[in-house]
C-alpha cells in the first residue's frame, strides 16, 4: 500500500493493519474471559518491524529493468497464543485489566498512527495544490 511513499507509508500502513488486528484479538480475549481454559492471544508485529530494520543487507531481485527496487517485505502481523500459567483455577489466564491497558494503549497507537498519516496526506495535498489550501 502507498509504496511510491516510500518506507514510512509502508510501516505507517503496517503499523495501522497490526493495531487493527489487535483490536480483534484483544476483543476476543475479553469474550471468553470466563471461558474455562482458555488461554489468550497476543499479537506480534514490533517485535518483526524491529529484526527487520536491524538487517543492513537487503536482497532485492528485479524481473523488469523498469520496476522499481523491493525491500525486505511488508511485515506480517502474527498471533500467538500466551501459554503462561493460569491465573485462576479453571485455567483462563486472561487477566481483565491487562487486557483493559492493552485496549486503550492500542487505541493510542492506532490514533498516533492515524494522525501521521492524515499529516503526509496533508502535505502531499498541498504540494499538489501549489501551496493553495
Amino acid at each position: 500500500m502507498w509504496s511510491s511513499s516510500g518506507g514510512v507509508m509502508q510501516v505507517l500502513s503496517g503499523a495501522l493493519s497490526a493495531s487493527s488486528l489487535r483490536q480483534k484479538v484483544i476483543a476476543h480475549n475479553l469474550a471468553n474471559f470466563n471461558t474455562p481454559g482458555f488461554k489468550r492471544y497476543t499479537v506480534c508485529f514490533e517485535e518483526q518491524l524491529d529484526r527487520a530494520q536491524g538487517m543492513r543487507a537487503l536482497s532485492l531481485e528485479r524481473t523488469h529493468c523498469r520496476h522499481l527496487g523491493g525491500g525486505a517485505g511488508e511485515q506480517v502481523p502474527v498471533v500467538q497464543t500466551d501459554r503462561s500459567a493460569a491465573r485462576r483455577v479453571d485455567g483462563n489466564n486472561v487477566d481483565l485489566e491487562e487486557e483493559m491497558i492493552a485496549l486503550v494503549t492500542n487505541q493510542l497507537r492506532y490514533n498516533a498512527c492515524v494522525q501521521q498519516v492524515n499529516s503526509r496526506f496533508n502535505r502531499w495535498r498541498y504540494v499538489i495544490n501549489e501551496g493553495r489550501r
